[in-house]
């Protein structure tokens, strides 16, 4: 008996002892990115430089802004009014990386979107640096990315996400019962404002934040067989006036929309002018005078779920007369981005 005693001690002692090696917080652990590769990660992620411009409200929603160590040139702008943003050095663009720049940084965690994985990979892989394909562009697709990023991070970046998500989707019950209740759908027309005739059609964002308003996308039949190299087509002026939308929105920078935006001055030249376009201007959206801009962020990124919100007043006033889009951008800035609510959102406003 004696001798029992004494060998479960030992097999205690050892496995004690092995309990670190093999990773008492959940590492090394596979995941699988949005490129459909699996990637081993042998510990927490403490060091994140995100290319992807999408990435940067994902990894604050998960209380992670203090693991960035270098941010993406044009995210460094359009993000100054995030925390910390403007005192990170800067990596290049996400169209031309600066490879020496990131390995200097030495990151345990590069983020892609899946156009750049292969050669992004192949810079850095040898390095140690693990590369990581999450775009964070598609509404269908975020609760899992954002679920994948917190695995790489840790369990407090665990929970934060179930918190996020579980807010999220709250706010999104409402309006998913009235859209069902939808018969008649208005159809729109969505143009970034940057790209005359540069559309998105099935497996694009904006395809995503339309048909969750209860809008019926126009541009959405030119990708029946959803293929991703469709996903943003390029239509001319005689297609979109044979299509007649109801509705026209573009998806705009902060040139005319955005957290630091502070009058409509050039929202309304952009509008009126769209309004006098071949192909534009006699469509039912102008002559009913239908026809808005949106900050892109809402559109085609994390917000996408508050876009759509944004769009169903718009599309429907009486329908949603009782919601209230902007309270719910006030909740994500203050309670999941750490900043005051402000900013110009849509143009001319909703409801």
């Amino acid at each position: 008996m004696k001798w029992m005693n004494c060998a479960l001690a030992l097999v205690l002692c050892l496995s004690l002892a092995i309990l670190p090696a093999l990773g008492s917080d959940g590492f090394p652990k596979s995941i699988t990115d949005s490129a459909n590769r699996t990637l081993t990660i042998d510990k927490p992620a403490e060091r994140i430089v995100p290319i992807v411009a999408w990435s940067y409200e994902p990894l604050y929603i998960l209380g992670a802004q203090d693991k960035i160590v270098g941010v993406e040139k044009g995210s460094q702008a359009q993000y100054s009014y995030l925390l910390g943003i403007s005192d990170k050095p800067s990596i290049g663009t996400y169209k031309e990386p600066d490879y020496e720049k990131i390995i200097e940084l030495k990151p345990d965690l590069v983020i892609v979107q899946s156009k750049y994985v292969k050669q992004v990979d192949e810079k850095l892989s040898n390095h140690g640096i693990k590369v990581v394909c999450l775009p964070f562009n598609l509404q269908d697709k975020f609760d899992d990315e954002l679920s994948t990023l917190a695995e790489m991070l840790g369990p407090k970046e665990m929970t934060r996400a179930k918190e996020f998500i579980t807010w999220k989707n709250s706010t999104l019950d409402a309006l998913k019962i009235k859209v069902e209740g939808i018969n008649s759908k208005v159809r729109v027309y969505g143009e970034w404002s940057d790209t005359p005739w540069y559309t998105g059609s099935k497996l694009s964002g904006l395809d995503d934040v339309i048909a969750m308003a209860g809008g019926e996308n126009i541009a959405g039949v030119l990708n029946s067989e959803a293929n991703l190299s469709l996903r943003y087509p390029t239509v001319d002026a005689e297609w979109v006036l044979k299509e007649n939308p109801d509705f026209i929105i573009f998806p705009a920078f902060d040139y005319y929309t955005g957290y630091l935006q502070k009058d409509n001055v050039n929202s309304t030249k952009f509008i009126e002018e769209a309004k006098l376009r071949a192909g534009l201007n006699g469509t039912n959206a102008v002559k009913n005078n239908r026809i808005y801009v949106i900050d892109a962020y809402l559109i085609e990124a994390v917000r996408g779920f508050i876009g759509a919100q944004y769009l169903a007043k718009l599309f429907y006033p009486d329908q949603f007369k009782d919601l209230s889009p902007e309270a719910i951008h006030k909740e994500y800035f203050e309670k999941w981005m750490g900043v005051p609510y402000q900013g110009i959102w849509t143009y001319p406003q909703a409801g």
